[in-house]
């Protein structure tokens, strides 16, 4: 009866080993990716133009990756080109999806037309209005559109509930490249309606009060 138990003992030991050992590296992992966690939302510093107000802390970052579109039109007495819309894709920094920007209709203001940004995966949307803008070489790249402080006017839960989103107070664009409408293309009638799909990247903070 020994030699039969000797395996089966055995055998239990390293199944405890190993359980423990699992669960120790798994405890390990979860406190070096905390403090990861925390810092992916540490804004950098910023202009006093654009610091949000007191009590909004930062809880959510995408780094943005797209498009400024703009529309030649005619301006004063010559043309210009217009921002119609950005597109981009927000991702967080394992090269994740997670917010889509554009702009669209904020449907608690009559359909006017703001800058929207919709979460991947549970589809909460916010719309914001900028509210200061700064494009000092200070702080900001002399081919890069501004830096933003935007001021969030509606955010809606998505269909089924999520409201990842939802919380944000406000939202800075900050650490911009490219994006600069072009220099030439809309100088005459003839070149109205032309448009300009102008690649860039930014930083988007999402602000809340706790």
């Amino acid at each position: 009866m020994k030699n039969c138990k000797a395996p089966e003992n055995q055998t239990t030991r390293r199944i405890l080993l190993i359980t423990g050992a699992t669960a120790l590296a798994v405890a390990f992992m979860v406190s070096l990716l905390q403090p990861v966690y925390a810092a992916q939302v540490t804004p950098p510093p910023v202009p006093g133009a654009i610091q949000v107000q007191a009590g909004e802390k930062a809880f959510f970052e995408g780094h943005a990756t797209g498009t400024q579109n703009y529309i030649c039109l005619p301006s004063g007495s010559g043309f210009a080109w217009v921002l119609f819309t950005p597109q981009a894709t927000l991702f967080n920094d394992y090269d994740e999806q997670v917010i889509t920007h554009f702009f669209s209709p904020n449907p608690d203001e009559d359909g006017i037309i703001r800058a929207t940004w919709q979460h991947s995966r549970d589809t909460s949307t916010v719309w914001a209005m900028t509210i200061q803008s700064y494009s000092e070489p200070d702080f900001v790249a002399p081919d890069a559109i501004p830096w933003l402080l935007l001021d969030v006017r509606y955010a809606e839960n998505g269909p089924t509930g999520g409201h990842k989103l939802t919380a944000t107070t406000s939202i800075q664009r900050l650490n911009t490249s490219g994006g600069v409408a072009p220099l030439t293309g809309c100088a005459s009638l003839t070149d109205v309606g032309n448009r300009a799909y102008v690649p860039y990247t930014a930083d988007y903070f999402f602000y809340k009060v706790p």
